[in-house]
């Protein structure tokens, strides 16, 4: 599927797809740990504490991130490197102290470095494709390397839960972590041309990025609040281990199916279309879901949330990476990733106080979605509307993109 686009793409590919995997086998271990083996409401203050920690360092660390990427803009191979071999590391680490509050810390540490070779991942992405009109492909490439590895590493990560328990696991973690580091350590020098300028560095996204920006986070919140939602209705009525494992593998078939509609949709549509898409999917699921909830709704809903978060990214990605100079993207992805991390959790905290009926709590996350829809298009015909009262001058860029929308 690589063969095309050069040795820069395959190993960018392969190194993401080893950190996607390693993060899959990590899940597996802690949700044996901190999910599954408790009574439902340790289970809650579990995943209770697990968000909060997650959630509050986070605002400082973003920023903190995208200085380190603006004062060393061709670090980002680097990064990739470093991310992985340190995750290995930490969860080795994390294998000696599974019974411990250390876990925690060491987790959220996880949490940061994986953060860390996405954002490194989507600067570098730009500079091994051909030119911008590959962006969205190159995006739902790179996911499905993600999503293929990420299959294989589940069935192996939960054969070594069940067979020997969690420390195991995450020997596989980092074994699969050490794999991603040494295909990001053949990706070729990525060095920027002439001196830095700051200003471009310090370059603010564009309106029409920070409105998608803003629904793509719309949907991290509301996958954040679903699966947790589900996750939290289901372990109430003592629902088997493979009955989540079914709603994962949902959530990840819906996100693999977006990598090759997205592409497609790319031909005919632009970016911020593929947004209000996503945000359109989940609020039918969400519906839908409410009327009859069980296994098999669970299952649709997970793989219309996986679908519209694919959906969304994949649009997102593409248009910040196609406004934005090479030496901003650093800075903007670390913003955006940041954002988007709050957002989830934001999202998954909600569920985590068991007073919300699974019915209503799937109405409302409908309604919520179709809202955001609103907001989303209306902020976005607005200078629209403007340019046709005042018109467009001939030097102006062509508005393709908005007009799309209706």
């Amino acid at each position: 599927m690589f063969q095309s686009r050069g040795a820069g793409f395959r190993r960018l590919a392969e190194a993401h797809a080893g950190s996607v995997a390693g993060d899959t086998v990590v899940a597996i271990a802690l949700a044996g740990t901190l999910f599954f083996s408790v009574p439902s409401s340790d289970a809650r203050s579990n995943v209770a504490l697990y968000l909060v920690i997650t959630l509050a360092p986070f605002a400082v660390i973003g920023p903190f991130l995208g200085r380190f990427f603006e004062r060393f803009p061709a670090a980002y191979r680097g990064g990739l490197v470093v991310s992985a071999a340190l995750r290995a590391l930490v969860a080795v680490v994390m294998a000696i102290w599974i019974d411990s509050l250390f876990l925690f810390p060491l987790a959220f540490l996880m949490l940061v470095l994986g953060r860390f070779h996405g954002i490194a991942k989507s600067s570098v992405l730009p500079v091994v494709l051909d030119g911008p009109s590959e962006l969205i492909a190159g995006n739902a490439n790179l996911a499905r390397a993600g999503v293929v590895a990420s299959a294989a590493a589940a069935v192996v990560g939960g054969l070594a839960q069940w067979l020997v328990g969690s420390w195991l696991t995450l020997l596989v973690a980092a074994f699969v972590y050490l794999w991603s580091a040494a295909a990001a350590r053949n990706l070729p020098a990525l060095e920027h041309e002439g001196a830095i300028d700051p200003k471009l560095a310090k370059a603010a996204p564009p309106r029409e990025v920070r409105l998608a920006r803003f629904a793509t986070a719309a949907v991290r919140f509301l996958n954040g609040f679903l699966l947790l939602l589900v996750a939290f209705a289901f372990k109430d009525t003592d629902a088997a281990a493979a009955e989540f494992s079914t709603l994962l593998g949902a959530g990840g078939l819906g996100y693999f199916a977006a990598a090759f509609v997205t592409p497609v949709l790319d031909k005919y549509m632009s970016e911020e279309p593929m947004v209000v898409a996503g945000l359109a999917v989940e609020a039918g699921a969400a519906f839908i879901a409410a009327q009859a909830f069980g296994l098999p709704a669970a299952s649709a809903l997970a793989f219309a949330a996986g679908f519209a978060w694919g959906t969304a990214k994949f649009g997102f990605d593409g248009l910040l990476q196609a406004s934005m100079p090479t030496q901003a993207r650093g800075r903007a992805f670390t913003n955006s990733e940041t954002f988007f991390q709050m957002a989830w959790v934001l999202g998954a905290l909600i569920p985590v106080i068991p007073v919300l009926p699974i019915n209503l709590g799937l109405s409302l996350a409908g309604v919520a979605a179709l809202l955001i829809q609103v907001i989303y298009v209306s902020a976005v015909l607005v200078p629209v509307a403007h340019e046709h009262r005042l018109g467009t001058s001939e030097d102006s860029p062509p508005r393709r993109d908005v007009m799309d929308l209706l």
